[in-house]
């Protein structure tokens, strides 16, 4: 059964004659006598009493145009979705952040395009790297931001922008500091640091190293939120993005020297998926305005 069936069941069954539903559907009657005799032969069942002067539903006829007429709304209903979804009047995304892009990208990202296209069902998820590309490869997610690098075969990376790590104090500790550091003097400031497993924290451990020093580590945390929170308040320092000073208040950054790598963010995405219109948009907004102020 095809839809054009139904479309011309439902027309006889309006105009109760197969010659004016034929003119209202803008076909001859033999074609449309012939696509109801199709459709009853394939129920199994005649849907018209054709003995009188007027096409009358039989019983089976009555009972099938019931449900017809709600599989005809139903599809409509469809088809509207469907055009609403292209046009981003409704739809979703499943995003997925890496920890340090929540503290800084998030909000500002997603509210721009939750104000732009408000009918979008967001969800967002902080994870490490390695389970957002195996959420990506295994279609639990549409879209990630990340750090560009090696990633999984099927991972597709697109790049958004750099990020640069800074040293951060609070407001009243930055008194008694100069303001640029040498990696020696950084030695001397007890610190509050991400855990061993975020790789922020692995970027810090490498320059660490490669200036031969022993950071005094006061405190370590797997909070983005706790570490900014201890630095507000007290005379901690800590190494974080940059941006995350210029997003959250009473923070102020000091200058590093040598300064720490910068490190390349990308958009990530399993290779060959279906882009939906969502997807599409978020990408674009990154590309327009998103990331690229950071």
């Amino acid at each position: 059964m095809l839809l054009r069936h139904i479309r011309y069941l439902l027309a006889v069954a309006e105009h109760g004659n197969f010659t004016r539903a034929a003119e209202a559907l803008h076909v001859s009657q033999p074609t449309l006598s012939q696509q109801i005799r199709q459709l009853e032969d394939s129920l199994g069942a005649p849907l018209f009493d054709r003995s009188g002067r007027t096409v009358r539903l039989t019983d089976a006829g009555e009972a099938y145009v019931r449900y017809a007429r709600l599989a005809l709304q139903d599809l409509q209903a469809a088809r509207r979705a469907m055009h609403d979804v292209q046009d981003l009047r409704r739809g979703s995304l499943r995003l997925a952040m890496t920890p340090t892009f929540t503290a800084y990208l998030a909000g500002p990202l997603l509210t721009r395009f939750n104000q732009r296209y408000p009918g979008i069902g967001l969800s967002l998820e902080e994870m490490s790297q390695d389970q957002l590309e195996a959420a990506l490869a295994e279609d639990r997610l549409d879209l990630g931001i990340a750090f560009a690098g090696q990633h999984l075969p099927d991972i597709d990376s697109q790049p958004l922008f750099e990020e640069h790590l800074s040293l951060m104090v609070s407001r009243e500790h930055q008194a008694g500091l100069p303001r640029e550091l040498t990696a020696a003097a950084l030695q001397a400031l007890p610190l509050v640091l991400l855990s061993g497993d975020f790789a922020t924290r692995q970027h810090i451990d490498r320059y660490c190293r490669e200036q031969g020093i022993a950071p005094q580590i006061a405190i370590e945390a797997n909070s983005i939120g706790a570490i900014v929170e201890i630095v507000r308040r007290g005379q901690l320092a800590t190494l974080l993005p940059l941006a995350i000073a210029d997003e959250l208040p009473g923070l102020r950054a000091l200058d590093l020297q040598p300064a720490l790598a910068s490190r390349r963010v990308a958009l990530l995405g399993r290779k060959g998926a279906y882009r939906s219109a969502a997807s599409q948009a978020f990408r674009q907004l990154l590309m327009d305005q998103g990331a690229a102020s950071h």
